[in-house]
């Protein structure tokens, strides 16, 4: 490259989780959820800054307690359970800018995947750095229930939700390993350009590289028996978490 590229870690944090309640904040192996992304966001060492984007202030000053910025509080109306994305990350990326902060990438870590590892986050900035022509690099891994098994059900009929199949040996009625490999994205990182969110006003852009996340890298909190997992996991020692440093937060 030909100067250094300065990129921003967004780690959203809204407090309204239905599914497991104030997740962000729940503990997990001593501290709270976020704390282990901001941890192994520190330690990737990568991140010009690292933004905690919350709409609540018991959030905020967990995340400035473990090292995390809060320099405002998202509004209420990002804050939603259908607010898309590019609401939340516009907002931060502009008044950040029109606070003189700018940045050429952004990396939005959520909180949910406590398994990214320092070193994951690297390695998913360094095969970014590498690529020309790209808008933004997002992980996947391989899908293990595959789509072309998955139906759509219209009153008391359905249709494969792929119909492009071919119709001699449809996707449905064949074997797993012999369809088409297909692949899913998680929810342990993303990386683009901020002129994606400016430019186009979306996230993602036209032109996306897979980060194929490894082991348990990618795996994701969203309901309790992933909250039962994780904590199994890390007993039996099958994953790890990124040391936190901190003593234990406390009020």
């Amino acid at each position: 490259m030909r100067r250094s590229m300065t990129i921003v870690a967004l780690i959203p944090a809204r407090a309204g989780s239905k599914r497991v309640k104030n997740k962000n904040i729940r503990i997990l192996a001593g501290h709270p959820l976020i704390a282990h992304t901001i941890a192994a966001a520190t330690g990737s060492t990568i991140f010009k800054d690292i933004i905690v984007s919350t709409d609540t202030a018991d959030i905020a000053d967990i995340a400035e307690y473990y090292g995390a910025e809060v320099p405002f509080l998202r509004p209420e109306k990002f804050a939603g359970d259908l607010s898309p994305d590019i609401e939340w990350i516009e907002y931060t990326l502009q008044r950040l800018r029109e606070e003189g902060r700018t940045y050429d990438c952004f990396s939005i870590l959520r909180p949910t995947s406590p398994f990214r590892q320092p070193q994951t986050i690297h390695r998913a900035w360094e095969l970014f750095k590498s690529q020309n022509g790209v808008d933004s690099l997002r992980a996947v891994e391989k899908c293990r229930q595959h789509p072309g098994k998955m139906w759509v059900v219209r009153g008391n009929r359905m249709t494969p939700l792929l119909p492009l199949n071919p119709a001699e040996q449809p996707w449905h009625s064949s074997q797993y390993q012999s369809l088409p490999e297909v692949y899913v994205q998680n929810a342990s990182l993303e990386i683009a350009w901020t002129r994606v969110v400016f430019d186009g006003r979306t996230i993602a852009g036209q032109v996306l590289v897979p980060f194929f996340t490894e082991g348990y890298e990618g795996f994701d909190i969203n309901h309790p028996q992933d909250w039962a997992m994780a904590a199994e996991l890390i007993k039996k020692g099958h994953a790890d978490l990124t040391p936190v440093t901190k003593a234990p937060y406390s009020r």
